[in-house]
């Protein structure tokens, strides 16, 4: 029951802190028991991520500022610096990738099914994401998703020694909650649960 309230209670936060009421080992414990359990295509576990702390953290988000610079109007990128800084402010980062060889093999080894592998990747990413982000709420930590995918992969990649195989799908800064997030509301079950007998 503990994971539906927590899934119940997850979702996007923005105002976060580095000021974390738990230990490192517990937060990196949620993480790699997703990482372990998560399930995946002819359980190919292609899914891989990549836990920033401290300076690495920050570092990521300073790359993100960079990167964003090159690419808004100057008058434009306050905003965005601000958005970025939000995500400094946390604790510590997730990174989530595809190591795109065990795709890529898959595809080769059964080529009936080859158009799907790289969908699937990304579907057990996305398994990896919720249940790493449901996992963080059960710690009373909050978390956003965010995809600066191609403007910070290289750089990421260079900077943190990351697998050039290994293909960065999303990023999930957490922290504290410095701020509870309103109530949101939901469209009704009917709407998008049927139920045949």
């Amino acid at each position: 029951m503990e994971f539906f309230e927590s899934l119940k209670k997850r979702r996007s936060v923005y105002n976060i802190n580095k000021e974390v009421k738990v230990t490192e080992e517990e937060i990196l414990n949620v993480i790699e028991t997703a990482v372990l359990y998560t399930p995946s295509a002819y359980n190919s576990e292609s899914q891989r991520a990549v836990v920033l702390l401290n300076d690495k953290h920050d570092l990521l988000w300073e790359i993100v500022k960079d990167e964003i610079k090159k690419v808004v109007k100057p008058e434009d990128y306050k905003v965005s610096e601000t958005k970025i800084n939000s995500f400094k402010n946390g604790h510590g980062t997730v990174l989530f990738f595809d190591d795109i060889l065990t795709t890529n093999e898959l595809m080769t080894k059964f080529p009936l099914y080859k158009d799907n592998f790289y969908r699937w990747s990304i579907e057990q990413n996305g398994m990896l994401q919720g249940n790493v982000w449901v996992g963080l709420e059960t710690l009373g930590l909050g978390a956003s998703l965010q995809h600066y995918n191609e403007l910070i992969e290289k750089r990421v990649k260079e900077e943190f020694g990351i697998d050039e195989n290994w293909q960065l799908i999303a990023q999930l800064p957490f922290g504290n909650l410095a701020e509870v997030p309103a109530e949101k509301t939901k469209k009704a079950l009917i709407e998008r649960l049927k139920v045949i007998k």
